[in-house]
């Protein structure tokens, strides 16, 4: 006989605590908050109410400013961040989360609600913290 598996969403699993930073900063600046906030992911605000999140990793600035020889503080976020970025609903199951992020090789998403970040998920949380919730 087959157990049913009880439904965890996103929601159940996010981190609420995130960071944001607008895309005129420096990375210099995304650096130090970074560093600050143990993070190694950064949301890029809105512009306006018509624009779209962006999304500023480590590995950007691996890729964009340190493999380049570029000056941190002569690069400004924009210039290297993601945007758009692929954002999740509140609500979803973490196993199609889990296939979106294998699909399109995600390391982090944003959760979305009301058109506002309300959270970040990554493969992490729902790997340790959802499927682990199966076995409790």
């Amino acid at each position: 006989m087959t157990e049913k598996c009880s439904l965890i969403q996103v929601r159940d699993v996010m981190k609420t605590d995130f960071g944001t930073i607008d895309g005129i900063a420096t990375v210099a600046d995304a650096l130090k908050k970074m560093k600050a906030l143990k993070t190694a992911v950064l949301i890029v605000n809105k512009r306006n109410e018509n624009d779209e999140y962006g999304m500023l990793t480590s590995a950007d600035i691996a890729r964009h400013v340190l493999a380049k020889d570029r000056a941190p503080d002569r690069v400004n976020v924009y210039e290297i961040m993601n945007k758009p970025v692929i954002s999740v609903h509140p609500d979803m199951d973490i196993r199609y989360c889990s296939r979106l992020f294998s699909n399109y090789n995600l390391v982090r998403a944003p959760v979305l609600e009301n058109n506002k970040i309300i959270g970040m998920i990554s493969p992490n949380s729902l790997v340790l913290d959802g499927l682990y919730k199966t076995f409790q």
